[in-house]
């Protein structure tokens, strides 16, 4: 922690005073830089080659005011309390960042609280993004692995919303959450393995997998998966990658994995659905700026259920 010079705002940036940020497990695996060899070298290079650049800080999402704004920023305004992501750029956590008003942001929900608004934006996105790529139709099963995670959380709502039949594969004390935010089945990972080689658990089998965290493999769940099946990767290794693609090529059974693309049209669509009841963020714990780093730690542990909040005011 450390005192520093308050940012200024460029003629296109917002100045955004900042109420609240998250801890995701991508942060700590940018602090540990432990990351996929793929996007080694570029980040590396965003971030610093040796060591952290001066002034970078974490933080990749949040929910605040906007302060001043740029002389060239038009749709934004100060008083504006609004909720986005950070991107590379990163800085959440602190008082202020500039941010340039193309950078995905949207108004705050009428019905969220900073802290809950800054919970929706990578989880939220990232989970619309998979689902929009499997084009789930009406009455298709799909199961969701980690699904109590901050991305899996909203796949579940979000694949309800839009007419599935979920599976949630969880721990048996998450039971009544997954079933809270639309979950039809839970499946306790701890006592089954739905995916186990070279069978189906209970006979069930799905049109849509969905491993929110990259810990499942597609050759694996390819028997729980019905013909033209899709199989959702949201957090890929090259391995899983190459071995996915191949498996692809041999079947009618698809492995989809792509970064999602972080824009403001998705915010104000999640924004519709959360006014309108049908999806909402989930809360874990809460810290304070200070506690960053226990924050970090109680992540790590992989135990989180939703989102770890970061109360800044």
């Amino acid at each position: 922690m450390g005192d520093v010079e308050k940012p200024s705002p460029k003629d296109n940036e917002v100045l955004i005073k900042i109420h609240a940020a998250t801890v995701l497990a991508g942060d700590c695996e940018l602090r540990r830089f432990q990351l996929p060899i793929l996007f080694w070298l570029p980040v590396r290079i965003i971030m610093g080659i040796r060591k952290p650049r001066k002034g970078r800080k974490l933080g990749q999402e949040l929910a605040g005011e906007i302060e001043l704004v740029g002389k060239d920023v038009m749709l934004l305004k100060q008083g504006d309390r609004v909720f986005g992501c950070t991107g590379m750029h990163m800085g959440a956590y602190a008082d202020y960042v500039c941010l340039p008003d193309t950078h995905p942001m949207a108004m705050l929900p009428s019905n969220l609280t900073f802290e809950e608004a800054a919970g929706v934006p990578v989880g939220g996105i990232n989970a619309l993004h998979f689902l929009r790529k499997a084009r789930i139709q009406r009455g298709e099963k799909v199961l969701i692995y980690g699904s109590t995670g901050s991305i899996g959380t909203f796949a579940v709502q979000l694949a309800r919303y839009f007419g599935a039949e979920v599976t949630a594969v969880c721990s048996a004390t998450n039971s009544e959450l997954v079933k809270s935010l639309g979950a039809a089945k839970e499946l306790d990972y701890t006592a089954n393995d739905f995916a186990k080689s070279g069978e189906t658990y209970d006979g069930e089998t799905y049109d849509v997998i969905f491993d929110t965290i990259g810990k499942s493999s597609f050759s694996r769940c390819r028997r729980s998966l019905n013909n033209n099946g899709r199989y959702l990767l949201g957090n890929p290794r090259l391995p899983q990658m190459i071995r996915g693609l191949w498996l692809s090529m041999i079947s009618g059974k698809k492995v989809i994995f792509s970064l999602a693309r972080e824009r403001t049209e998705d915010l104000n669509f999640l924004k519709e659905l959360i006014e309108a009841g049908e999806i909402k963020p989930v809360i874990d714990r809460r810290y304070r700026l200070e506690q960053v780093a226990e924050a970090h730690t109680y992540v790590e542990k992989g135990q989180k259920t939703g989102n770890v909040v970061i109360s800044i005011v």
